[in-house]
């Protein structure tokens, strides 16, 4: 399996892409091609087009959660595929995977959208539409974890929407992740993790029939968190010995800086490659 990093709130030493606090990540595995949320823009088209990858080929699109940097990349995809399409180009429209609820409208404040601006209706008149709460298996090895179980009581805060026609905050059920099962251990791919990193990693481990963790890449959704939830996020995290963190996105400065005490944390951004 290979990653490469298109959209992320930075780039890569001496790579000259663009960044936007967001998030993609590009996978191959074998011949399966899977890409991983869409940022906020159309820079991951662009960053993808610098990096000589073909986004017009793609087997899935996995989104981790509604959020606009997440999803918002959506809009010029769709007229990417479209403008191929008129141009009688070769392409192959991939399966977009995702929690049922990730196209629910989320309002901040009560003033403006911060989830996917696309309902699924007009989603689906572009690309076939998976929908579930539940594990799918992309490739032998690749798989989409679905809802994830809220185990503990440090992590998983409510998100800064409300769901449409919700009488409370949002805390996200539609925040999910990728997990790569390697010969040595798991790798888990995030998009915020607003469901918490140690929830989504004992359920990839369930998921994945697999106790051993490699390598964390995404964002943790640290952002200015309480120190209980940072000591004990990094507690957990300590005890999976990894050899890489790839922290970033949602992972504010001072939350790497203390992970990198104790932790494997490694320099991400927009270009960065990892092979497995």
């Amino acid at each position: 399996m290979k990653l490469s990093v298109l959209v992320d709130n930075n780039t890569y030493i001496d790579r000259y892409f663009f960044a936007e606090p967001g998030l993609s990540i590009f996978i191959e595995d074998g011949d399966r091609r899977i890409l991983f949320d869409t940022g906020f823009s159309d820079i991951f088209l662009r960053n993808a087009a610098k990096m000589g990858i073909d986004l017009l080929n793609l087997d899935y699109l996995a989104l981790s959660h509604c959020h606009l940097d997440h999803t918002w990349g959506l809009v010029p995809l769709i007229s990417q595929y479209t403008s191929a399409e008129i141009e009688q180009r070769k392409i192959r429209r991939p399966e977009i995977i995702a929690h049922p609820e990730i196209f629910t409208s989320s309002i901040f404040q009560g003033a403006f959208e911060i989830g996917s601006v696309l309902s699924a209706d007009k989603i689906s008149k572009h690309f076939p539409l998976r929908l579930s709460d539940s594990p799918v298996r992309l490739t032998e090895r690749l798989f989409f974890l679905g809802q994830i179980p809220r185990l503990n009581d440090f992590e998983s805060q409510a998100g800064p929407g409300r769901k449409e026609g919700a009488d409370a905050d949002d805390f996200l059920p539609d925040d999910s992740a990728l997990a790569y099962r390697t010969d040595r251990g798991l790798i888990i791919i995030t998009g915020c993790s607003h469901s918490g990193i140690c929830n989504i990693t004992e359920y990839a481990k369930q998921v994945c029939d697999e106790n051993r963790v490699l390598d964390i890449i995404g964002g943790l959704h640290l952002l200015s968190p309480g120190k209980r939830q940072l000591a004990m996020t990094a507690e957990y995290l300590g005890t999976l010995n990894l050899e890489n963190l790839y922290a970033c996105h949602c992972t504010d400065f001072n939350s790497r800086k203390y992970l990198a005490e104790t932790l494997p944390q490694r320099e991400v951004g927009v270009g960065l490659t990892v092979t497995y």
